[in-house]
């Protein structure tokens, strides 16, 4: 009917960015009304309700699923939208919204995050998929890892310094571990201290662990770092900032459609959230996500 408006949901994570997203919804909300938008502003008492009301608007027909938070919430969202042609809108409120940089979206203005929102111009990428789970960056299943792992089980502190303080805690007793890759079919075995699927190049907000991975190329970016010393490993971290950590002799590069990694007691991270205990198997999903971006 002539002069419907469209009708978006704008899903908030509210304790993303220390707090802050509520405020950098208020702002993208009232630009996106002002532009004309029926928006269904909603958020979730926990994940799980968070996703299941992301999945109800897709069903419902929205004309996009809108997140406001951090790379966890648009992983989450992720699950709702992908393969279903519903495209996935950003407003970043995260403290890493790495998802956002790969895209070259705006991280620290909320107006002009949603301006691309009121464009409505797609772009098609990849996902890798792993059963019926997707991420859209890193999947992490080395030492940060089980760094990631150690800092979620901590109460205190908050922010950045409960990972650093697990990254200490680590560091004391991580050795290079055992894998086991299946490459394309070919099968390799490493020890290593490092090892990562990208679908893009960074995660953790900004580490450039699959440096060279593309979002649209059909393909995942397979990075191997082999035996570190303890010293060598905390000397590499901040390469990895950078992307030059691709100079270390230990470093190797693959790019395939499918992966399988294996090394006892790792429970990989992709997108910064607890994905798997290893051994999994994960492959690139061609095409499975449209973004306004």
């Amino acid at each position: 009917m002539a002069g419907t408006p469209r009708e978006i949901a704008l899903l908030t994570n509210p304790s993303a960015g220390s707090g802050s997203a509520q405020r950098i919804r208020d702002a993208a909300l009232a630009r996106l009304r002002d532009a004309g938008f029926a928006v269904r502003s909603l958020q979730g008492a926990d994940a799980d309700e968070a996703l299941d009301l992301a999945r109800y608007c897709v069903r419902d027909g929205v004309e996009a699923l809108v997140l406001c938070g951090g790379d966890g919430l648009v992983h989450l969202g992720v699950q709702a939208v992908a393969g279903t042609g519903v495209p996935l809108g950003i407003i970043p409120a995260g403290t890493g919204n790495d998802v956002a940089r790969c895209l070259d979206l705006p991280r620290r203005d909320p107006v002009a995050a949603a301006d691309v929102v009121i464009a409505s111009r797609t772009r098609t990428v990849d996902l890798a998929r792993c059963g019926s789970k997707y991420f859209v960056t890193v999947l992490a299943a080395g030492f940060d890892a089980v760094v990631n792992e150690r800092a979620n089980k901590m109460t205190w502190p908050r922010g950045q310094m409960r990972y650093n303080l697990a990254t200490l805690a680590e560091l004391r007793t991580f050795a290079a571990l055992p894998y086991t890759l299946e490459l394309d079919g070919e099968v390799v075995h490493r020890e290593a201290v490092l090892v990562a699927v990208g679908n893009g190049p960074s995660y953790g907000g900004g580490l450039r662990m699959a440096e060279g991975a593309v979002l649209d190329d059909g393909l995942l970016d397979v990075v191997i770092v082999g035996r570190l010393s303890k010293v060598g490993l905390v000397r590499a971290y901040p390469k990895l900032f950078k992307g030059t950590h691709v100079t270390l002799p230990q470093y190797e590069h693959h790019r395939v459609r499918t992966v399988s990694v294996a090394a006892p007691g790792i429970m990989s991270y992709a997108d910064g959230e607890r994905f798997g205990a290893l051994p999994l198997t994960i492959e690139s999903a061609p095409g499975a996500l449209r973004v306004l971006a």
